[in-house]
C-alpha cells in the first residue's frame, strides 16, 4: 500500500492537503489511489497520482448528468492497476466553474473544478466589451473563486494616461477585484500575477485571441501551449487550447488553461450578479418598493443615482441584462418562478399601457 508520505510528497504540487486526504480516507480502505484530473478529452482522462499521470475511463461517474461528470481540477479514486483502468469516484467539489449550455434544457457545463482564482483575460488589442467582463466575473463570483482581471498586451498600449483609463474603467466595473496589466511578451507586470496564483489552483478565462496560452507559457516557464496570432481587424485567434489542462507552476500553485469562450452563459448566478453590481445592490435597499425594478417606480434610488451621475446608465442596463438572462435561465427548470415572471411581465405592460394612455390624456 502506498504511504501516506508519497502521497502528499508527489500530490502536493497539485494542490493535495490534509481535507482532501481525511476526505479520500473511505476510498483508501477501497484500494484505490488518489489523483487529480489533469486533463479530460471523449470520456477518458489524465490523472496525476503518486506513480505518475495515468489515463482512466470515466463511465463509472454518472456521464449523463453534465453536471456530474469528471473535469479538469476534480479530485478522484482511481483504481490502483489494470486495463483499462477507471475513475471510480469523485470527490466533493470545494467549488466548481459553471456556465449554462446550448442546449435548450438548461443545463450547466462544469468548465473547472476545485478553483481558488478565476483569472478573466481580457485583451487591451481591441475596445474593452465591459459587459462581457461583468459576466465573466458573475460566473466567477458564483463559483466560489476569487475573480482577478488581467488586462493582457498591455504593451500594445505605451501611452500611460490612456492605460490608467482603461484600467479605471475596468475596476469601476469589477468592485471588489483586483485589475492587473500585464505584457506576457515583456515579463512587465507578471510577478504581481505569480505572487497571486503562487498558491492554491488558478482557471485562465477569456475569449479567443485574449492571450491566454501566452499568459500560460510565461507562468510556467516554458511553451507548454500553442500560440497563434490574433487577427488584427478584431483581436480574435483560433482555439489554440482544445481541452481544458492543469498545470503546475514552478513558483507553487497550479493552474488551468481552458478553450477561448465564445458563449458565456449565466447558469444560476444570482448571488454572483449581484457581487458584481454590489453598488446597484446597495442603492436598491433605499428604493421605496422592495421589488423596484429600478425603471418606472417612484422613489427608486437606482434611478436616481443614474440620473445624478452617481451610477452609469450602462451599469444599470447591463445588471438588468443579466438579471433577466439568469432569471429565465433558472425558470426553465422551475414552474413556480416561470409563473411568477410571467405574471410579472403581464403586470409590468399593463403599467406601461396605463401610463402612456394617460399621457395622451393629458395632451
Amino acid at each position: 500500500m502506498t504511504s501516506t508520505s508519497a502521497v502528499f510528497s508527489a500530490l502536493a504540487p497539485y494542490g493535495w492537503d490534509e481535507d482532501w486526504a481525511d476526505a479520500f480516507a473511505p476510498h483508501t480502505a477501497d484500494g484505490l489511489l488518489p489523483g487529480r484530473v489533469i486533463r479530460v478529452d471523449r470520456g477518458q482522462c489524465d490523472i496525476v497520482t503518486v506513480g505518475g499521470t495515468v489515463r482512466a475511463d470515466t463511465e463509472f461517474v454518472v456521464p449523463r448528468d453534465p453536471m456530474k461528470v469528471v473535469c479538469t481540477g476534480d479530485w478522484v479514486a482511481v483504481d490502483p492497476g489494470g486495463d483499462p483502468r477507471y475513475v471510480r469516484a469523485c470527490l466533493p467539489r470545494r467549488t466548481a466553474f459553471v456556465r449554462s449550455t446550448s442546449s435548450k434544457r438548461s443545463e450547466g457545463q462544469i468548465l473547472a473544478a476545485n478553483v481558488d482564482h478565476a483569472v478573466v483575460a481580457v485583451s487591451l488589442a481591441v475596445e474593452l466589451d465591459l459587459g462581457r467582463v461583468e459576466r465573466f466575473l458573475a460566473l466567477a463570483w458564483e463559483s466560489g473563486a476569487q475573480p482577478v482581471v488581467v488586462l493582457t498586451k498591455a504593451d500594445l498600449v505605451p501611452d500611460p494616461v490612456t492605460l490608467a483609463h482603461l484600467v479605471q474603467d475596468v475596476e469601476t466595473s469589477a468592485p471588489g477585484v483586483p485589475v492587473l496589466t500585464v505584457s506576457a511578451l515583456h515579463g512587465e507586470g507578471l510577478d504581481v500575477l505569480v505572487a497571486l496564483v503562487g498558491s492554491g489552483t488558478s482557471v485562465l478565462l477569456g475569449q479567443s485571441g485574449a492571450g491566454k496560452s501566452t499568459l500560460a507559457n510565461a507562468l510556467v516557464g516554458t511553451d507548454v501551449m500553442d500560440v497563434q496570432a490574433a487577427r488584427d481587424v478584431d483581436g480574435k485567434g483560433r482555439h489554440t487550447t482544445t481541452t481544458r489542462n492543469l498545470l503546475a507552476l514552478p513558483s507553487g500553485g497550479v493552474l488551468i488553461d481552458t478553450p477561448g469562450l465564445r458563449g458565456v452563459g449565466l447558469y444560476d448566478a444570482g448571488s454572483g450578479v449581484g457581487q458584481v453590481f454590489s453598488e446597484i445592490e446597495q442603492l436598491a435597499e433605499r428604493c421605496r418598493f422592495h421589488d423596484c425594478a429600478h425603471e418606472t417606480e417612484p422613489g427608486c434610488a437606482v434611478r436616481s443615482a443614474v440620473d445624478g451621475g452617481e451610477l452609469p446608465v450602462r451599469r444599470l442596463e447591463s445588471y438588468r441584462k443579466l438579471v433577466r438572462e439568469n432569471q429565465w435561465i433558472v425558470a426553465k427548470t422551475d414552474a413556480r418562478l416561470r409563473s411568477e415572471i410571467k405574471k410579472d411581465w403581464k403586470r409590468k405592460g399593463a403599467e406601461g399601457r396605463a401610463a402612456m394612455q394617460a399621457k395622451r390624456g393629458r395632451r
